[in-house]
């Protein structure tokens, strides 16, 4: 196990250190790969990117517990990507190069040849703490692979993984990220798809997994939460809007929006969308399968811990050397979102906070380093689990960005005090929605984007004017 383990580990580090190769020693180069990327490798990586240890250890945890209506938080989830990209994307590509912007937010605060650089300072300490939070729960995902597969110590998968991405984004920034995510993502979907069967033939056949199932207690076969507050026609719908705004949020995640910011031409998203979410829909699809399928073979225990399904189930059920390919994919997966979210985090503390104009080279790779240990620090001193940090992270970067993206999406120029004040009521809403625990009926995304926007009418003078002025 550990020697199939270490084989993949060392060819994903020789793909990104290969990257050195392509290299060029500029801040464009380090933090988009001066727009050059092909539509198959900006996708892959999208992918990777994306599901991360959020979808091996998160997801599939979250089905074991909750069952049959976690197929809601991928449908719902992959509609509102899905719809998001065909609003957003091409147009973010094409600004991102018109305006001369290195990182999302900077993108933002240019959109209509403005320079927002408060809004900018916000949303960058925005990214740097959530962003960050968010690498930590993929270093921890991994330890608890390691931890379950090998009995190592719970640390060990955060240190190896900050390790190994310091390595190669050190090498070839966002370059180096983006050809190693690629190879990480025919991993991941193919030891998933893997999994899966090898756990069917374990119970032995689909009708066996029908009975099993149905014998399960509780809500756990019901197609929806039953302890849904708004009812039984309500609050269904509203669940399911609630995950199709959590996969609408994707657009305000700056970690994943660099791959198509990088994208080598804004005519090409249409190719990077068929690959996207051709990769996407399976690996999601294999991933809520195996959820179910470890609640047969692990029955719920008093103290199991959900999140480590996959990586139990993995060592139960498998020869050694073909667990050590499933935990390479686990780890990968991991890895290929915290490359990501350090690079993203790195071009935030350069470029949005302090905000000048000529970084020199060296204090951007630097940067990354910084970050990096930081990030491994919040790993190794928190404890909350892998699918709270990245909901939670999702949910607090989307409804910084998401607001005002929409609004400029459909060409309406704000001014800088509006943009603050969609994006602090809508970071506001979500924290009124977690501490009230209404996250638990409606994903809070959905409402922090709505109230924002409509408070933003509200009281914007410049839209009280053009309604005055229109006949009705």
């Amino acid at each position: 196990m550990l020697i199939t383990f270490l084989i993949f580990l060392l060819f994903f580090v020789i793909v990104g250190i290969s990257s050195l190769k392509a290299r060029k020693k500029t801040t464009l180069d380090y933090l988009l790969a001066e727009h050059n990327i092909k539509p198959w490798l900006a996708a892959l990586s999208a992918v990777a990117t994306n599901n991360s240890g959020y979808m091996f250890i998160g997801v599939i945890g979250y089905t074991y517990s909750s069952g049959l209506s976690a197929i809601w938080l991928m449908i719902g989830w992959i509609l509102g990507d899905y719809f998001a990209s065909l609003l957003i994307h091409k147009k973010l590509r094409e600004k991102t190069q018109a305006v001369n912007a290195h990182t999302y937010p900077g993108v933002l605060s240019k959109w209509f040849a403005t320079d927002f650089k408060k809004f900018r300072f916000i949303s960058g300490i925005v990214s740097l703490l959530f962003m960050g939070s968010y690498a930590a729960a993929q270093f921890n995902a991994g330890s608890k692979a390691l931890h379950i597969l090998f009995n190592w110590d719970i640390a060990s998968g955060a240190v190896i993984g900050s390790i190994i991405v310091l390595l190669y984004c050190f090498s070839g920034g966002i370059r180096a990220s983006i050809w190693t995510d690629a190879a990480q993502s025919i991993v991941m979907i193919f030891s998933m798809i893997f999994l899966f069967f090898a756990a069917l033939n374990e119970i032995g056949s689909f009708t066996a997994v029908y009975h099993k199932l149905s014998a399960i207690e509780g809500d756990f076969n019901s197609l929806f939460p039953t302890n849904l507050a708004l009812g039984n026609i309500a609050g269904p719908i509203l669940f399911i809007i609630g995950w199709m705004f959590a996969g609408f949020g994707v657009v305000g995640q700056p970690h994943i929006m660099v791959r198509f910011m990088a994208l080598d031409s804004s005519k090409n998203m249409k190719k990077a969308r068929i690959y996207y979410y051709s990769w996407y829909i399976v690996f999601y699809l294999f991933a809520t399968m195996v959820g179910l399928l470890s609640r047969i073979l692990i029955p719920e225990a008093s103290g199991f811990d959900a999140e480590l399904a996959l990586p139990s189930i993995a060592a139960k059920i498998l020869p050694a050397p073909l667990a050590g390919i499933i935990l390479a994919g686990i780890f990968a997966a991991t890895i290929s979102t915290a490359d990501s979210l350090i690079l993203s985090c790195s071009a935030a503390l350069t470029h949005d906070i302090f905000q000048k104009r000529n970084m020199p080279y060296y204090l951007i790779k630097s940067s990354t380093v910084i970050v990096t240990l930081a990030t491994l620090l919040i790993a190794l001193l928190g404890n909350q689990s892998v699918f709270y940090l990245v909901v939670l992270s999702w949910s607090v970067l989307a409804s910084a960005f998401l607001p005002v993206l929409i609004i400029y999406i459909f060409n309406i120029k704000i001014k800088e005090w509006e943009a603050i004040t969609l994006q602090l009521t809508s970071l506001l809403v979500v924290v009124i929605w977690n501490f009230t625990g209404l996250s638990a009926e409606v994903y809070e995304i959905f409402p922090a984007v709505v109230i924002s926007i409509l408070i933003y009418f509200s009281i914007s003078k410049k839209y009280k004017k053009k309604l005055a002025g229109k006949k009705i």
